[in-house]
């Protein structure tokens, strides 16, 4: 008894281990909705699979194999479709801008006062006016930029992303369509499909990144 316990064990550890490496590095680095999802359902069918030593094995493996897969179907989907790589991770949310807070979109995202200064606290800031801009990632993390002195920001606002028109990033810069096929033309491309991402900092420097390099 003691030792197929302890068998199992083993066995359920090394599965769930290899089924972290085959998720690859993005499971291990953070955690989306999706990936808490997993996790936990993997710890269930792990005590599953240790406190029944009269079920086969297999029933434990085979529901980790189907979540190994979902996970990659998941990926493959995200990687082609920026619509359900927003809808199933969601999309970042900007609560300060050059040192004002943004109540409106703190509500939106259910987020409070005491959680943006927490944050804030963490990384060593006191006051909401030193920071340029705090972005609350869809993992949950904030992003932030702080103020610098005889500097501009770092902060980049995306304009094209996986070959489409991000209108909100055009209607943040107060440009329009027409102002950006000109500007991809004058970088020599002919549509936006031919891009992957492109940004644009406050400078108004702007950065082109090729859909599959041409050579």
């Amino acid at each position: 008894m003691v030792f197929e316990l302890l068998i199992r064990t083993v066995v359920t550890y090394f599965s769930i281990l290899i089924i972290f490496r085959l998720m690859g590095k993005r499971e291990i680095g953070e955690l989306s909705v999706m990936d808490l999802v997993v996790f936990i359902m993997l710890a269930e069918i792990a005590v599953f699979l240790i406190e029944k030593p009269d079920d086969s094995v297999w029933r434990a493996i085979v529901p980790m194999v189907v979540l190994l897969s979902i996970q990659w179907g998941s990926a493959a989907l995200s990687l082609r479709s920026k619509k359900f790589r927003d809808w199933f991770d969601g999309k970042p949310s900007v609560l300060i801008k050059h040192g004002k807070i943004d109540e409106r979109e703190m509500r939106r995202q259910r987020y409070n006062f005491s959680d943006l200064l927490l944050q804030l606290r963490e990384q060593e800031i006191q006051h909401i006016g030193d920071v340029d801009f705090a972005i609350l990632e869809p993992s949950g993390k904030l992003s932030v930029f702080k103020k610098k002195e005889n500097e501009t920001s770092d902060y980049a606002v995306v304009l094209i992303e996986d070959g489409n028109v991000q209108y909100a990033g055009l209607k943040e810069i107060q440009k329009n369509k027409d102002w950006l096929m000109n500007e991809i033309e004058k970088k020599g491309y002919r549509s936006v499909e031919e891009i992957s991402l492109c940004t644009i900092n406050l400078d108004g420097e702007i950065c082109m990144d090729e859909e599959d390099e041409r050579k």
